[in-house]
């Protein structure tokens, strides 16, 4: 099955760094960058002295008991970085991996009601994603990073 990752909303970026405020219209954080942090907008890791925001998303569009809201880093300023959003970023064995030992994986209905969710390692991701994808319930899958549990990515049928 073909997916395509769904760049986090224009919107949502325009109103946290102009505004400075975030989805659940809260401040957002400004920081510099450790080095590491999973940078949603580009889809990489910050390299330390960044500027940073952190801010809560929302990558739902309907109401409901699953609507939730993440945590996100974005860089402080726009980026002119080519980003792909045809497949995901998984290990490579880096420090600088996207995703990290493990990510969860939260497949959603039409509804935006869970169908189905695995904790997978980057290397069973794919066979995840196709397994959930396989079943013509499921509308799009959602990553999240484990530990911290904020938002990673949203994968959308082709």
């Amino acid at each position: 099955m073909k997916y395509q990752i769904t760049p986090i909303r224009k919107d949502f970026l325009i109103k946290v760094r102009e505004s400075g405020i975030d989805d659940q219209n809260q401040p957002i954080v400004h920081l510099i960058a450790e080095g590491g942090e999973p940078c949603r907008d580009v889809l990489r890791r910050a390299v330390a002295g960044e500027e940073l925001i952190l801010a809560s998303y929302c990558p739902f569009s309907k109401p409901g008991p699953f609507k939730e809201y993440g945590a996100v880093y974005v860089l402080a300023n726009q980026s002119d970085e080519a980003i792909s959003y045809d497949q995901i970023l998984l290990a490579s064995n880096s420090e600088n991996d996207y995703f990290g030992d493990n990510l969860v994986l939260r497949a959603y209905d039409n509804e935006e009601g869970i169908y189905d969710a695995r904790v997978v390692s980057p290397i069973n991701a794919e066979l995840t994603i196709s397994e959930f994808l396989a079943h013509s319930e499921v509308k799009f899958i959602m990553a999240r990073f484990t530990a911290y549990g904020c938002y990673a990515l949203r994968l959308d049928r082709k």
